[in-house]
């Protein structure tokens, strides 16, 4: 029997891939969220608008972030849920981060402003891509075991 050779693994790159995957559906979404909250801004009230365009742009991000930044299989209900709780996790995040922001500054100017929410924007980014990848889109412990045995016990009966 041979020593099975070292294969240079590929892991880092697709890490960095899928990220990018999400950074652009994320921002797609995002960025066609604002237009549709300005279109709505005349015909509601912007908090109901806002509230509307957040779930329908968490639905839509979730589903593309399924299909084009992790490539899973994962569908339906319980993934939408998992995804939103990621969103809720951020928002609470942001909010945080402003809330310390006027603790500390009364008035702070909006370059502060928007230099402190987008920095825990990206923040609350990285940390969301880290949980979908590993919670809700990553591969279930039971399923490799059972995939694994599965496989172990069709090569052994094939043989």
């Amino acid at each position: 029997m041979t020593a099975p050779t070292l294969q240079p693994t590929r892991a880092p790159h697709a890490l960095v891939v899928a990220f990018v995957r999400f950074v652009v559906c994320g921002g797609g979404v995002g960025v066609a969220s604002s237009g549709v909250l300005v279109l709505l801004h005349d015909r509601m009230p912007l908090a109901v608008a806002n509230a509307l365009v957040t779930v329908v742009s968490t639905v839509i991000a979730t589903e593309l972030h399924s299909r084009v930044s992790f490539r899973s299989g994962r569908r339906g209900w319980g993934v939408h849920l998992q995804s939103g709780l990621t969103v809720a996790v951020s928002y609470a995040f942001t909010t945080g981060a402003l809330l310390c922001l006027y603790a500390v500054r009364s008035e702070p100017s909006a370059l502060v402003q928007q230099s402190v929410y987008l920095s825990a924007s990206a923040l609350a980014g990285v940390g969301r891509f880290a949980l979908l990848r590993v919670v809700v889109f990553g591969e279930r412990k039971a399923a490799r075991a059972r995939d694994g045995v599965l496989g172990r016990t069709s090569v052994a009966m094939a043989a």
